[in-house]
C-alpha cells in the first residue's frame, strides 16, 4: 500500500491503547465478567438491542486538514457496523463485518474501493462507537475478560477491564496473537459503570505487528427506549483528535439488514 493509501487509511479508518507498557495485570475473571454484566444492565436497561442507527454532526482532523459535515452509523449485535461521513471534501465510508466469513471495506472521496486487511478484522468487535455490542461480546464463549484494577482516565475514577478473543482463528506464523489483534480495553466509570472510554490498536495493511494506538471516549449519555447511549464521542489517534461525532438522533431495533453491511473491495 502506498504512503498516501496508508495515511488515508489510517485517519479514515472509523476504527487504541492495550494495556499500558509494563503494566502489571490482575486476572480475576469472575471479577471482570460481574463487571462487565452490570454494565451491560446499565447500557441496555434489560432490553434486548439488535441493532442501532446514530446520527448527528462530525469534524474530521487530519494533519491540516479540519472539516465539519455529517454522519450516520451503523451496527448489528450479530457484529457488523457502518460508518458513513459527508464531509466537504466528499463522502467516506467504512464498513466492517465479522458476523459470518469476515470482510471490510473503506472509501474516500475519491469513491475508490479498498479492502481492510484481514489482521484489522480480528478487533473485538466493529461497532467501536457503540459500546454495549462489543461489551455484550466479550461475555460470550471464546473471549477472555481480564480485571485490570481500579485507576484514573481524563480525570474520572474508572475500573478498567481487558477483552480479548482466545479461540476460534488460525494465524500466519509471525503474526501477533489473536488475543492481541483483538484486544478492547474498557475504562467504566466507578459509579455508574458506564463506559467513559476504550482504547485498541489499529495496523497498517503490511505491517500487523506495529500498533497505532486509538482511544474512543464517550460521553453525553442519553436515554433512548431505556438503553443508555452515548450522544458524543471523540476519537483520537496517537493522542490527537481525529474525529469528533456529536449524534442528535438514535434508533435501536429497526430491523436493520445484513446486506447494508455488505463489504466490498477492488
Amino acid at each position: 500500500m502506498s504512503h498516501t493509501k496508508s495515511a488515508l487509511q489510517i485517519l479514515l479508518c472509523l476504527i487504541a491503547l492495550p494495556c499500558k507498557a509494563g503494566q502489571s495485570t490482575q486476572p480475576s475473571a469472575p471479577q471482570a465478567t460481574a463487571l462487565l454484566q452490570q454494565t451491560l444492565t446499565a447500557l441496555t436497561g434489560g432490553h434486548t438491542l439488535t441493532d442501532v442507527t446514530l446520527s448527528g454532526t462530525a469534524e474530521r482532523i487530519a494533519g491540516s486538514d479540519d472539516e465539519t459535515g455529517t454522519v450516520t452509523v451503523k451496527a448489528l449485535a450479530a457484529g457488523a457496523a457502518r460508518i458513513e461521513l459527508n464531509l466537504s471534501s466528499g463522502l467516506r465510508s467504512e464498513t466492517m463485518n465479522i458476523s459470518a466469513s469476515p470482510a471490510g471495506s473503506w472509501s474516500g472521496p475519491d469513491a475508490t474501493t479498498h479492502r481492510i486487511a484481514d489482521h484489522n478484522l480480528l478487533l473485538l468487535d466493529p461497532a467501536w462507537f457503540f459500546p454495549l455490542f462489543p461489551i455484550s461480546r466479550g461475555l460470550a464463549t471464546g473471549y477472555t475478560a481480564t480485571y485490570i484494577g481500579q485507576e484514573t482516565r481524563n480525570g474520572k475514577a474508572v475500573q478498567h477491564i481487558a477483552i480479548a478473543q482466545t479461540s476460534g482463528v488460525q494465524l500466519p506464523s509471525g503474526t501477533p496473537s489473536v488475543a492481541h489483534l483483538s484486544q478492547m480495553d474498557f475504562f467504566l466509570d466507578v459509579t455508574t459503570l458506564l463506559p467513559v472510554a476504550a482504547t485498541f490498536n489499529i495496523h497498517l495493511d503490511n505491517d500487523a505487528g506495529r500498533d497505532i494506538p486509538i482511544e474512543v471516549q464517550f460521553s453525553d449519555y442519553r436515554n433512548v427506549s431505556g438503553a443508555q447511549i452515548p450522544f458524543h464521542l471523540q476519537k483520537f489517534l496517537n493522542n490527537g483528535l481525529i474525529l469528533d461525532l456529536q449524534f442528535s438522533s438514535a434508533a435501536t431495533n429497526t430491523g436493520l439488514s445484513a446486506t447494508e453491511f455488505a463489504a466490498s473491495a477492488q
